[in-house]
């Protein structure tokens, strides 16, 4: 069975949104992406730093799930990664009001030699140089590389992210990102653009809008199942990459087709993490309720017309 090595944050974070707020709660790219892709019952690992004031419950229950924590480096005297933000009316617009980087700031991650042989990479939203960093630890190049990234690295280290996206198979960016790298409005043409700066499949969110995929000129649309709840939207786009990310290390199948398989999953799961606050519906979340929603998500999209 293949293996999948997820870098990224694990972190607090303190979220208030129309409908409630909370205290400091389990947070971070790596957790959403761990949580989501542990779904498929695939063997992972995250690469991470937290500080001397991260419970350990919290790492009991990633493990629960299956997700390795031994790439988790806990630097005791100092302070885990903090981010707090409120969202408006549209879930869609947020304020950030804290980012404290803590630990994070002089982050070098050390990849755990269970996971040195991952045949799946999954490059969370962090600085281009950790990213780099992971790749440059890998002795042979993994099947798949994925990455997440946002405008702050675009606008900050722009020539970091590009020697990276060099690297990559995937991009997951949401649409405004994909404009902004692209220099492109018509999502077509800035996934072309994209395309040719390394990444074969172009992967472009839009929220509560669905997914786009795009390779070679080729393109799918997932869309986003509507709900009846939508509590925090907080971690809706790692979930979207644990899904994707989970499903291909699952099937070792790299062909569009399943990417597109691989882009529903991803959305599935993703409409499941913005019904409770932070990660409280990842962690109870069942295969039942899963395989109900496919259908949701099946009915859908699926429709009978006579063509003349």
């Amino acid at each position: 069975m293949s293996k999948l090595l997820i870098v990224g944050t694990v972190a607090f974070d303190a979220i208030e949104t129309p409908f409630g707020k909370t205290d400091k709660i389990l947070g971070g790219a790596a957790t959403y992406i761990g949580l989501s892709a542990s779904k498929f019952g695939i063997k992972s690992g995250i690469v991470s730093v937290v500080g001397g004031d991260f419970p350990q419950s919290n790492l009991d229950m990633l493990e629960k799930n299956g997700i390795d924590t031994t790439g988790i480096e806990i630097k005791k005297e100092g302070k885990t990664f903090f981010w707090s933000g409120k969202y408006h009316n549209d879930l869609n617009v947020r304020d950030t009001l804290i980012t404290e980087l803590n630990v994070l700031a002089d982050f070098n991650p050390i990849v755990p030699k269970d996971f040195i042989d991952a045949e799946f990479l999954m490059l969370g939203n962090l600085h281009p140089a950790v990213q780099m960093a992971v790749i440059k630890q890998m002795p042979k190049r993994p099947k798949l590389v994925a990455l997440d990234t946002m405008n702050f690295w675009m606008d900050n280290t722009l020539d970091e992210l590009m020697e990276v996206i060099k690297k990559v198979d995937v991009i997951t960016i949401n649409d405004e990102e994909a404009r902004q790298l692209s220099g492109e409005y018509s999502l077509v043409k800035a996934a072309h653009k994209i395309h040719e700066m390394g990444p074969k499949y172009v992967v472009i969110k839009k929220g509560e809008h669905g997914a786009l995929i795009f390779n070679n000129g080729s393109v799918f649309f997932a869309p986003a199942l509507p709900l009846e709840e939508v509590f925090d939207p907080t971690g809706a786009g790692d979930t979207f990459a644990g899904g994707f990310m989970g499903h291909l290390t699952k099937t070792e199948n790299l062909s569009f087709d399943n990417m597109k398989n691989a882009i529903i999953y991803g959305s599935n799961l993703a409409s499941f993490c913005v019904e409770k606050f932070g990660t409280q519906k990842m962690e109870a979340l069942t295969q039942t309720e899963i395989q109900e929603r496919l259908i949701q998500f099946k009915d859908l999209t699926q429709f009978d017309i006579q063509l003349d």
